[in-house]
This record gives C-alpha cells, structure tokens and sequence, in this order.
C-alpha cells in the first residue's frame, strides 16, 4: 500500500524544478525552494508531520491548509512535501468526526454545553452555509476553536514522536539488511 501511495505522490506532487517556474513564487523562490526543505531526513520528516497535523487539523480551510504547512515549514526547516501531504488527514470523510470530537474535548475545557446534537441534525438534512456560521456565532464557537486547537496540538506531538520512531525504524532495518548482506557477500568469497 506505501508504495503505491509513494509512487503516486512521486508521480503527481510538485516538484522543486516545476514550482521553479511558478512566476508568483519566483520572490519567495529562495527560501521556498532550499534544498533541506524538501530532503527527507531524521529531523525534518518528523517536523513536517507535526506542522502538517497541527495546520491541517487547526484551519480547516483546504486551500490554506496547503499553503499554511508550506509557509510554517520554512521557519521550522520542516520538510515542505510531508507538511503538505500530511494536511490531507483532515478531509471531507475525517471533518465531521473531527469538528464533533473538538466540540466535546472543547466543551470540556471551555466548561460549555455547546449543542452536538444540533451538528448531528445539521449534518443530517445538509445545512447550508448561513446555517452553520449562525451555528458558529453562537456559544458554539469557543468551545470548537479551543477543540480544534487541542486536538491539533495532540495530533502533532503523536505524529512527530511516531515519525520519529518510524524513521529510527526503518534506519535499523536498513543498516540490518545492509549487514546481512555483506555477511552474505563475505561467506560467498571465502566459500
């Protein structure tokens, strides 16, 4: 499954020669495009992970999701394409639960009774626009935001130290195989 996951990405995701050529990046071109941000390394994998978790979840906009993760990789040296990628978690299938399970962690904090079965009716009968920022306006709003927030912060500090582990993981298996096969290699010329 990561592979063919893998080989979509490396087949569709921008590339640091195409955005190259993005005339309104060309300004930004660079710190945008420095090498380290887009290399896959042991700092900057895990880093990307938590910037992406962290924007993807907290905005909730999917066009500034992307563009947040991008610009928040640059000051953090994160890698840019899985601070990007990672944004994706929060989709149209993941919203709902995610916007329910903020408004229960945030009416914990916020000490609110913020309506979740008035979400539930909403999402139901498919409320429009105006019905959901009316929602929002109400006493809703704080406890989703503060939700929001504390699950993306969560949703990083796990993704970064799982990254981590993953990273240190397959590092092992390499130098593991690595030596398997030289041990290989040297009975062969000794035998």
């Amino acid at each position: 499954m990561f592979d063919s996951i893998g080989n979509w990405w490396r087949k569709n995701a921008p590339t640091r020669e195409s955005l190259e050529e993005v005339r309104w990046l060309r300004p930004f071109a660079h710190r945008v495009l420095e090498p380290s941000l887009w290399r896959f390394t042991r700092r900057s994998v895990p880093r990307g992970v938590a910037l992406g978790l962290l924007v993807g979840i907290f905005l909730m906009i999917p066009g500034l999701q992307i563009i947040g993760a991008a610009m928040l990789a640059l000051p953090c040296r994160a890698n840019v394409p899985i601070a990007v990628a990672m944004t994706f978690l929060s989709n149209p299938a993941t919203t709902p639960f995610i916007l329910y399970l903020s408004i229960l962690v945030g009416n914990r904090f916020v000490h609110s009774t913020a309506d979740l079965t008035t979400v539930t009716v909403m999402i139901e009968h498919g409320a429009s626009l105006g019905d959901w920022a009316e929602w929002l306006a109400s006493s809703a709003a704080p406890a989703l935001v503060v939700g929001l927030f504390v699950i993306s912060v969560v949703a990083a500090a796990v993704g970064y130290l799982l990254a981590s582990f993953m990273w240190k993981g397959w590092i092992s298996r390499k130098w593991t195989m690595r030596e398997r096969h030289r041990a290989e290699r040297e009975a062969h010329s000794e035998g």
